[in-house]
């Protein structure tokens, strides 16, 4: 779905409101690892989607966008205002983030979704503002745990979410599914999916749909693990680099390079390497050495995850979802090898 965010709205607004089953919508993936997919999504598929957020959040409520409507995370904060009988307060058309936030307190809750760079910057920015929401949904990617540690201790109550534009948005809510949602997670195989928000499948794809979508469930390319009843997600099947013939999940580099006190923002990539096959690269904001960032890593996992290339950004590049573009970061590893 296209068009300027007021065209957006109005578009939904008639694809809710029309008294027939309207034509699904195709969404486009992010395309942030790779070509964007079309995704076909049906009314009744996001409007289950949006009713059991609101029911896990507590009610009914006034949305604040903040990010594109044109793709998926963006389109349900439009959708979930619109089923709650809500117009949804767009940032855009406001002088502040305060003022925005505001607006939307007015309604009978307030709800935003970011992704984990909204929110760091606006702990720096608008903490008190943040503050007046009844609910926080943060997607698009892992949430670093002093952050939240940070937010909860400014009364924000964060929401984690897991989910793509085939389920709708997120699904799984702190580890735990929305009402009607199942999980399958086996180890060593890709996470799948059930329940009324799934999509119908690629548009114009037919082989993909048949190997995304089996017997009812979709089969994520992320690996997962229950714990304590809660969904862990360790990340993506192409997130496992075997560098040297060790496999190197790089979620878990990431996560330990952010907990350094000099690191602001950070990815880690498997980059093609003639001698390693796989290289370990951290694409890092901050100040740190490849050598300090590698000792980092090797406190606490083994020194082969350490990357073995280390790129500094003066910013991290982003898409329009507010995703990282690793497409770009990848250009930028092999600029510099």
């Amino acid at each position: 779905m296209h068009g300027t965010t007021p065209e957006v709205i109005a578009a939904v607004r008639a694809w809710l409101d029309a008294a027939d089953e309207p034509e699904p919508l195709i969404i486009e993936t992010s395309g942030s690892t790779g070509r964007p997919k079309r995704v076909v999504l049906s009314r009744a598929a996001m409007v289950a989607s949006a009713r059991a957020t609101h029911a896990r959040l507590g009610g009914p409520g006034r949305w604040l966008l903040t990010l594109p409507a044109s793709y998926v995370a963006g389109l349900q904060v439009v959708i979930r205002s619109l089923v709650a009988g809500e117009e949804p307060v767009v940032l855009d058309d406001h002088a502040s983030f305060a003022a925005a936030a505001a607006e939307c307190a007015a309604g009978p809750a307030a709800y935003l979704s970011l992704v984990p760079t909204q929110l760091r910057r606006l702990l720096e920015t608008d903490a008190e503002a943040l503050a007046g929401f009844d609910s926080v949904l943060l997607g698009g990617g892992p949430m670093d745990p002093a952050q939240r540690v940070e937010a909860e201790g400014r009364g924000i109550r964060v929401v984690t979410t897991y989910g793509s534009s085939e389920t709708s948005g997120g699904c799984v809510y702190d580890g735990v599914p929305l009402d009607g949602v199942e999980l399958d997670v086996r180890d060593g195989e890709p996470i799948r999916i059930s329940g009324p928000t799934l999509f119908e499948g690629y548009d114009g794809d037919p082989e993909l749909t048949a190997r995304a979508l089996v017997d009812g469930w979709f089969v994520t390319s992320d690996f997962g693990r229950i714990v304590d009843g809660r969904l862990r997600v360790l990340g993506r099947v192409d997130d496992m680099v075997i560098s040297g013939g060790v496999n190197v999940p790089t979620p878990a580099v990431t996560r330990r390079l952010l907990a350094h006190p000099k690191v602001k923002e950070v990815e880690v990539l498997g980059v093609a390497d003639p001698e390693w096959g796989q290289r370990v690269v951290a694409f890092l904001v901050g100040d740190l050495t490849l050598e300090q960032a590698r000792d980092w890593v090797a406190v606490e996992h083994p020194r082969a995850w350490a990357p073995r290339q280390l790129i500094g950004l003066g910013t991290m590049p982003f898409l329009a979802t507010g995703k990282v573009d690793r497409i770009e970061l990848r250009r930028l590893a092999e600029e510099d090898s």
